[in-house]
Formats: C-alpha cells, sequence, structure tokens
C-alpha cells in the first residue's frame, strides 16, 4: 500500500512539473512582448530586452491609446465579440435543445448532417462567392452570420441537455408547460456551466478572428476588427513607413508599437477567464462524458 503511494505521489509531482513547464512556455512570450513595449527605444535596437523592460517608456502604449483607429476597432470589436457571443449561444441551445427529445422524426438523420459539417465544407472560392451573392462583401453582417453556429460546442451542450432528467422535463409537460417554457425555466437555468464554458469559446474565437474580415471586407476600414489592425500592422515590415504612419520617425519604435498593440489587443480577453473559471471545467467536463 505505501509502494502505491509513494507512486501516486511521484506521478503527481511530474504532472505538476509539466504544468509548470507548459505555462513557462506559455507565459514567456507574453512577458517579452510586454517587456518591449514598455521599453525604451535604444535597447530595443540593440535587442537586450528579454522578458523585463529597460528604459521604461510607455510612448507606445500613449500613441495605441490616444490613436482614433485604435480606439474605433477596439470599440467596434468589443461590440461585436458580444454580439456574436450571444447569437451563438442562442443558435447553439435552438439547435441542440430539439435533438434530445426522442421523438423528434428525423433526429437521426439530421444528427448525421450536422456532423457531416464538422468534417467537410465548400472551400474557400465557394464561401466567398456565396458572401457575393448574398451582397454580404463590406458589410459587418459578413462577421456575424457565417461564424454564428459551432457544431463542437453544439454538441458539447446538446450532451450536457442529456444529463439533465428527463423527470423535471416530464412534470414539466404534464404541468403544461410549452417546449419552450420547458427550455428557458429549465434547461438554461441549469446549465449555467455549459453556457459560461461556450460563451468563453465564442468570445475569444470572435476577439482573435480576423480571417474573415480580411477577406470580405477590403475598403470599409471602420469595420475593420482589433486583430485585422494588428495584422496589417505586424505584416508592415517597412519600419520608415509604419514609422510616418503612426508619427514616429526615431528607430526602434516599430517593435514597441507593434509590442503595444499586441498587448492592447489580448489582455482584454484574458481579464475574461478568471471570471467565468469557476464554470469552465464543470461545463466541459459535464458535456463531453454524456452523451
Amino acid at each position: 500500500m505505501k509502494v502505491r503511494s509513494a507512486k501516486t505521489n511521484f506521478g503527481d509531482w511530474i504532472f505538476v512539473l509539466v504544468c509548470i513547464a507548459i505555462s513557462i512556455i506559455c507565459v514567456i512570450p507574453m512577458l517579452h512582448l510586454a517587456a518591449k513595449s514598455l521599453s525604451a527605444t535604444e535597447f530595443l535596437i540593440r535587442h537586450e530586452v528579454t522578458i523585463w523592460p529597460k528604459g521604461f517608456n510607455l510612448e507606445a502604449y500613449q500613441t495605441v491609446l490616444s490613436d482614433a483607429k485604435y480606439q474605433r476597432a477596439f470599440v467596434w470589436t468589443t461590440v461585436l465579440t458580444l454580439i456574436c457571443t450571444l447569437l451563438s449561444l442562442f443558435m447553439t441551445a435552438l439547435c441542440a435543445y430539439p435533438l434530445i427529445f426522442p421523438g423528434l422524426k428525423g433526429r437521426g438523420v439530421i444528427n448525421i448532417f450536422i456532423t457531416i459539417t464538422m468534417f467537410f465544407n465548400a472551400g474557400t472560392i465557394p464561401n466567398y462567392l456565396l458572401m457575393n451573392d448574398l451582397h454580404l462583401l463590406e458589410n459587418p453582417l459578413v462577421l456575424i452570420i457565417p461564424s454564428c453556429l459551432s457544431i463542437y460546442n453544439m454538441i458539447i451542450m446538446r450532451s450536457f441537455f442529456y444529463g439533465i432528467p428527463d423527470s423535471l422535463r416530464e412534470s414539466a409537460e404534464i404541468d403544461g408547460a410549452s417546449f419552450v417554457q420547458i427550455l428557458m425555466k429549465i434547461y438554461i437555468p441549469l446549465s449555467k456551466p455549459v453556457f459560461a464554458s461556450l460563451a468563453l469559446f465564442y468570445a475569444v474565437g470572435r476577439w482573435n478572428g480576423y480571417g474573415d474580415a480580411l477577406m470580405y471586407i477590403k475598403t470599409n476600414k471602420q469595420f475593420f476588427p482589433l486583430q485585422l489592425l494588428l495584422y496589417n500592422i505586424i505584416n508592415n515590415t517597412n519600419a520608415v513607413e509604419v514609422a510616418a504612419q503612426e508619427g514616429f520617425m526615431q528607430p526602434g519604435l516599430k517593435d514597441s508599437l507593434k509590442s503595444a498593440t499586441v498587448m492592447f489587443a489580448t489582455v482584454p480577453i484574458l481579464l475574461i477567464y478568471p471570471w467565468l473559471q469557476r464554470y469552465f471545467i464543470a461545463g466541459v467536463t459535464m458535456g463531453a462524458v454524456k452523451e
């Protein structure tokens, strides 16, 4: 018995060490970017900045926070993320809820067709032509409608709904509750963990998304999300052009500005996770083991 306990403790220590190593690997790039965004330009030019800022300097953040295009992109991305998250949760619940009823005609066929879409899609060019035919190009709705439902997340929510006792639904039906009332008064209140988890998935996906905007929006810069603005800055390799566009002419400020923009775009979504952490593990695990 003692040998088994020693082996278990040794395995736990190995697991903890692996988790610490992975955490360090994830944190170091963020610390490096934060240090570059807060460092003076002469240290950046000499590549002396690692994970600790040298020559503390807030000029890059002052530029980012005072520039109208960054402010506009931040506000638009926040609104877009909120709208997409709420709409996606609504669509996910609307799709998952009917599929838990055994009496739904064609439920097996519907599940098959839904599952197929996880593995096969039309491709980039057909999707672009579809958006063009729907007159969604250069339209902010193109950032909302096509990605409002994730089949993977729908399966997680459906599995979570399966775990709610049928007796609750049946008792509500006996009392005369409609399907909508059962969803609103029984399933949704009991599904806070899975809703919080999927809200985090949808919010992070939309906040970090830029591919759809890059493909479908070319001229309406007021609808550029923050990540697309960041993408354009990072992919501009000409330091002189970047300096001229941002009002800087000193060498080294390009790297500082890039780092500050990355931090500006990353930190807000990171702050959401602690608020949802208590629901996150329960939502994913409970929705994953019941089918």
